[in-house]
């Protein structure tokens, strides 16, 4: 009994030593990205901008029907139980404000984030992985490029640029698939239905939303990332961080989520 404790306490202490470790070297690659970023023209480590570009597209672009879709789902979704929840008392015209505001400060990041990381995220890692079991990364530096601005820095402000768009259109297609619903039941148009929720939201509704998605944005890069970097084992290692970054990153951008609400709404 007395040995089986011990090595339960010494699993725990390598496991939180490990997580230390990978959370410090994760900040320092968000330190060195930007740092490259403003001194790498210098060095004649400069980002290209067609490779910025190019990561919008993929993490962007190509992300936007799937968010788009289950946007429209969840509006949907809301609109049918908040209906239900506020007939109880009376208050179903409370449906709209309560679904732009849900959406726009809530949901619309979320869901944006999830897609984000099991997308964008599962890519990194293992891109990343793949080249540091086949040495790339060494190779890399053996020609005098560093890999973080090679690598990381690139996605990372993809993302920051990509994941307040995809939010801007997840909130138009929630908002959309609420008023679907809805407009029966409020006995109103679906033109004056939008009209109306874009007029009861302010500024400080959609800016909590973006700021959300550029701080998810920034979790889902440095953990795909990080996750990369430690790869070992080969092929089945690279599978192995691939589904620990979705859900290292999922995990993270959902305590990121309740933090930042805890916050921003004070």
């Amino acid at each position: 009994m007395t040995k089986f404790l011990i090595s339960r306490i010494e699993s725990l202490g390598m496991w939180s030593y490990q997580a230390i470790e990978r959370l410090g070297f994760a900040m320092r690659l968000f330190w060195d990205s930007f740092y490259w970023l403003i001194i790498g023209r210098r060095y004649k480590q400069r980002v290209r901008l067609a490779q910025v570009i190019e990561q919008v597209r993929v993490n962007g672009f190509d992300a936007l029907p799937i968010v788009m879709a289950l946007s429209f789902v969840v509006g949907m979704m809301l609109s049918i139980q908040l209906l239900y929840a506020l007939s109880d008392f009376g208050a179903e015209s409370q449906v709209l404000l309560a679904i732009a505001k849900s959406v726009t400060r809530e949901f619309s990041p979320l869901i944006t984030g999830v897609i984000v990381a099991g997308r964008s995220g599962a890519a990194i890692a293992a891109r990343i992985g793949s080249q540091v079991v086949s040495q790339e990364i060494d190779a890399l530096k053996v020609i005098g490029i560093v890999p973080v601005r090679y690598l990381v820095l690139p996605p990372l402000l993809g993302l920051m640029i990509s994941m307040p768009l995809l939010i801007i259109c997840a909130d138009v297609m929630a908002i959309f698939g609420g008023a679907l619903f809805s407009v029966q039941k409020l006995d109103m148009s679906i033109s004056a239905y939008m009209l109306e929720s874009f007029n009861v939201l302010v500024v400080g509704d959609v800016l909590q939303g973006l700021i959300k998605s550029v701080v998810f944005g920034i979790i889902i890069v440095l953990v795909g990332a990080t996750t990369g970097f430690y790869v070992t084992g080969g092929a089945e290692g690279v599978g192995k961080a691939t589904t620990s970054a979705v859900v290292i990153s999922i995990s993270f951008i959902v305590l990121a989520d309740m933090i930042a609400s805890y916050f921003l709404t004070q």
